[in-house]
C-alpha cells in the first residue's frame, strides 16, 4: 500500500486532551482521581444562552447558514469587540467558525505557504506548534523563562525574524502561563511586527478573564498599521462557558476574511445554526455571568497560588489571566519519586497521576519541560484535595 500523508502522520495528539482522556478513563474505572487538565470552565452555560438555543430548535432554525456565520452573529461580534476592546470592524471582516481553534486553523491556511516560518513564543498552547506544521509551515520557537514572566521581549522577537517569517502567533492572556501582556509590552512587540512587515495572529480567547484590576488591551487596537496586519481570534467558549457549543470567530482585514470563508466553505461550511443563535444571545445579552465567573476564578487562583508556594519542592508565579498555573518542578528534577526518576514534566505527570491520583498537564508539549500546568477551572474543594495529595505525594 502507498504511504500515508507525511504531514498528517507527523501530527502528535494534543497533550491536554490525552491527559484529560486518561483522567476520565481512570474515573470511569472507579479510581478516585482528581483532574486539573481540562481547559474549560466548570460553570454551566448561562440560562439565557441555553434558552436561545432551545428557541432556535423550536423555531426550526436548523438549516445551513452562510459560511462565515449568520449576519446577526457577525454584527454581534462587531458590537462586542467595539464595547470590550475599542475595535471597529464590519460584518464583512468577521468569520465565524466551529470554535476558536477552527478559526485559528482557517487563519493559518489563509496566510501560510509551505516553508513559511511562524514565530511561536514559548511556553505555547500545544496546538500552535502542530497546527503550523499541518500547514507545511515551520514553527520557530522563541522561549521566555519564568524569570521573564514567560513574556516575549521585542528584542528577542526582532532577532527571530528572517526573510521567511510570515507571522507571529501571540496568545494573550496566555495558555498555559496565564500571563497578560500590558499595553506598553504589546506596543513594543507591535512596532517590531510593523517594521519587519509580519502578520500577527492574536489569540485573545481568554480576554475577559484578567485579574487584580488589570485592563485588557487587544493588540489590534494599537493603530492602523497594526490592525491591518492582525487577525484577532476569539470566541464564546471561555467567557460564556460554551466550550461544547463550538463557536469561535476571527476578525481580520476583509481580504483575509474572504479567503478564510472560502476555505471554510470547502471544509466544514458554517458552524451549527443552533449554536450560532445561542452565541448571539451570549454576545448581546447580559454580561453579569461573565463577571461572576471571573471573580470566582480569581478567588480560586489566589488560594491555589498561596497554598502551592508553601509546599516544599515546587513553586509558581501568580497568573494574571486565563485559569492556569504553571508549577515549577526544577527542584525535583534529577530526584526519584515513588521509584521513578524525574527527568522532566512528562515523568512527573505520569507518576503523579498513577501514584498521587492527580492529573496535571506536563509542560513538554508547551515547550516548558520543567513545568506542569494546573487548571483552576474546578471547585475549591478539588483544588484543596489536589494540593493535599501533592503535599503527601512529595513527602512520601
Amino acid at each position: 500500500m502507498k504511504e500515508l500523508s507525511q504531514i498528517a502522520s507527523a501530527v502528535r495528539a494534543s497533550t491536554t486532551l490525552a491527559i484529560d482522556a486518561m483522567f476520565k478513563q481512570m474515573k470511569a474505572d472507579g479510581v478516585d482521581v482528581i483532574g486539573f487538565g481540562a481547559g474549560e470552565p466548570d460553570f454551566p452555560t448561562p440560562d439565557n444562552i441555553k434558552e436561545a438555543g432551545i428557541t432556535a430548535i423550536r423555531e426550526n432554525f436548523t438549516r445551513y447558514t452562510p459560511t462565515p456565520g449568520i449576519p446577526e452573529l457577525r454584527q454581534a461580534v462587531c458590537a462586542r469587540l467595539k464595547a470590550d476592546c475599542g475595535l471597529d470592524y464590519v460584518p464583512a471582516q468577521i468569520v465565524v467558525a466551529s470554535g476558536a481553534k477552527h478559526a485559528l486553523y482557517a487563519a493559518l491556511h489563509a496566510l501560510v505557504n509551505p516553508g513559511d516560518e511562524i514565530i511561536v513564543p514559548a511556553p505555547f498552547w500545544v496546538t500552535y506548534f502542530e497546527m503550523v506544521r499541518m500547514m507545511g509551515g515551520i514553527p520557530v520557537i522563541v522561549s521566555a523563562d519564568e524569570s521573564e514572566h514567560f513574556k516575549l521581549t521585542p528584542e528577542r522577537l526582532a532577532a527571530s525574524v528572517t526573510p521567511k517569517t510570515k507571522a507571529i502567533l501571540l496568545n494573550n492572556p496566555s495558555n498555559p502561563t496565564g500571563m497578560v501582556y500590558s499595553r506598553e509590552e504589546l506596543q513594543a512587540l507591535a512596532a517590531v511586527c510593523v517594521e519587519k512587515d509580519i502578520y500577527i495572529i492574536a489569540d485573545e480567547i481568554y480576554y475577559r478573564l484578567v485579574y487584580d484590576g488589570r485592563s485588557f488591551t487587544s493588540i489590534a487596537s494599537l493603530g492602523k498599521d497594526v490592525k491591518e496586519r492582525t487577525i484577532v481570534i476569539n470566541g464564546v467558549s471561555k467567557s460564556y462557558a460554551m466550550t461544547g457549543w463550538r463557536i469561535g470567530y476571527a476578525a481580520a482585514p476583509e481580504q483575509i476574511a474572504r479567503i478564510m470563508a472560502n476555505y471554510l466553505s470547502h471544509s466544514t461550511a458554517a458552524p451549527c445554526s443552533i449554536a450560532q443563535k445561542a452565541a448571539v444571545e451570549a454576545l448581546n445579552g447580559p454580561q453579569d455571568t461573565v463577571e461572576a465567573m471571573r471573580k470566582a476564578f480569581e478567588t480560586r487562583r489566589n488560594h491555589l497560588v498561596e497554598r502551592m508556594n508553601r509546599i516544599p519542592g515546587v513553586s509558581c508565579l501568580k497568573p494574571e489571566g486565563a485559569f492556569y498555573v504553571m508549577m515549577n518542578l526544577r527542584e525535583l528534577l534529577g530526584k526519584t519519586l515513588h521509584g521513578t526518576p524525574i527527568h522532566d514534566a512528562d515523568d512527573f505527570a505520569d507518576v503523579f497521576l498513577k501514584q498521587g491520583l492527580v492529573a496535571v498537564v506536563p509542560g513538554n508539549g508547551f515547550g516548558a519541560p520543567e513545568f506542569v500546568r494546573w487548571s483552576y477551572a474546578t471547585s475549591m474543594e478539588n483544588i484543596d484535595a489536589g494540593l493535599d495529595r501533592l503535599e503527601k505525594f512529595l513527602a512520601e
